[in-house]
């Protein structure tokens, strides 16, 4: 039989990084009978494959199903193929166009491999929704949505408000909260976990699970992690995410970037550090000391330990003593493709714009020019601040800097 933590040691580590538990009396008896039968509790988490890859904010609630496991409990990775057709509505002001079937089996796919950088892969339960909500029949659906009421759908803040906004809502959205609720019911979950915007889904699981028979689970929510910005929540579209597998110098260099203060809310919930040791931190480590071992950490979770090694001397070699790293990506540019028709001559004045879109360093011209104006590019270790780069000679090769990133760029004919 099992033997596990007293309930006292793991609630500790499991209010980490939490923000709120309902209810925390439920979740301290389930673990009391976990405890004293040896049996572990059935942790869910559920995510729809919408998007290939994972970023830092989405692993925040990957962690805490790591710290179930850690316990000795059954994490659940729930990979929501049918779900994803649906199209989850949370924060969105119009309806989400649906995946093809195609696009979901492809991101699950990836989906697989990601969440393995976190959980453990020996122990992790990966199921689908579609094993169940696929055989469902019409009359299964019809006795599922009779548990629950419009009134109660159009409490959720985001149709409330598109209902009051005249904003059409699609009848298959007003199915997505009780889909997610009923996985609950087939895999009978004792704990399930989401991000605090996911509270009224989860909570309808709660509900449907006394409609069904079952003891309602506990819902057990994280925040929503704030991107490199430190105020809007990180998301790829804005920005300011960290991809999980984005190259571990790239990786590094980003969490360097990040402000002191947010730094520890990053050590909480992207770390397993324990809170008394992240309170020693703060009165005792100097905050660019913390912020390279945060960095450290989060590179070798996501690459090893080695990468994270040399991210971190790549990362002072370039940024501290201004020199390269050892390992620079060597980008060779036409001087047609940047001036078409142009004929070489000495001193030529090229566009700089269009050399940094063309070398992978800015994103478009309009996104070149405020790089330029934020004095954010530099020339070999030197600053440049006009929009042009005059060449002297083909082909020529210099260093090319844009804020963290780096690329050895050779102009030729």
């Amino acid at each position: 039989m099992p033997t596990f933590a007293p309930v006292d040691e793991q609630l500790t580590y499991l209010k980490k990084g939490s923000a709120e538990i309902v209810r925390e009396s439920d979740l301290r008896a389930k673990l009391e009978k976990s405890r004293a039968t040896g049996k572990p509790l059935r942790v869910k988490l559920g995510m729809d494959p919408t998007a290939p890859d994972l970023h830092l904010g989405h692993t925040v609630v990957l962690r805490k199903l790591k710290h179930f496991q850690d316990l000795g409990h059954t994490a659940i990775f729930l990979i929501g193929d049918f779900t994803g057709m649906i199209g989850d509505p949370t924060g969105r002001s119009v309806t989400r166009p649906p995946l093809t079937r195609e696009q979901i089996e492809q991101n699950a796919e990836t989906y697989k491999t990601q969440v393995f950088k976190i959980l453990d892969p020996k122990t992790t339960v990966i199921d689908f929704n579609r094993r169940w909500m696929g055989q469902f029949s019409a009359d299964d659906f019809v006795r599922l949505m009779a548990k629950y009421t419009v009134s109660q759908l159009l409490e959720r803040e985001d149709f409330h408000k598109r209902f009051q906004d005249e904003k059409p809502i699609s009848v298959h959205e007003l199915l997505y909260p009780l889909v997610q609720g009923y996985d609950s019911v087939a895999l009978e979950a004792d704990v399930e976990l989401g991000g605090t915007d996911q509270k009224f889904n989860l909570l309808v699981g709660r509900e449907l699970q006394r409609a069904y028979g079952q003891e309602s689970q506990v819902v057990l929510t994280t925040p929503i992690l704030e991107g490199l910005d430190g105020v809007q929540k990180m998301s790829k579209s804005l920005g300011n995410a960290i991809g999980i597998h984005e190259p571990p110098l790239e990786m590094y260099g980003k969490i360097m970037s990040i402000s002191d203060e947010m730094m520890w809310r990053y050590y909480e919930l992207l770390t397993d550090t324990q809170l008394a040791e992240i309170e020693t931190m703060k009165r005792e480590s100097h905050p660019m000391q913390a912020k390279k071992q945060l960095a450290h950490r989060i590179v070798a979770d996501f690459h090893s330990s080695e990468a994270a090694e040399k991210a971190a001397a790549d990362w002072a070699r370039q940024f501290q003593k201004d020199e390269l790293p050892e390992q620079v990506e060597e980008v060779r540019i036409r001087l047609e493709s940047i001036m078409p028709g142009a004929t070489f001559q000495p001193e030529l004045q090229v566009p700089m714009g269009r050399l940094l879109v063309e070398c992978g360093l800015a994103e478009s011209g309009g996104d070149a020019t405020r790089k330029i104006k934020q004095d954010a590019v530099k020339l070999n270790n030197s600053r440049h601040t006009t929009h042009h780069l005059a060449i002297p000679e083909l082909p020529f090769k210099f260093a090319l800097r844009v804020g963290r990133r780096v690329k050895i760029v050779v102009i030729e004919e």
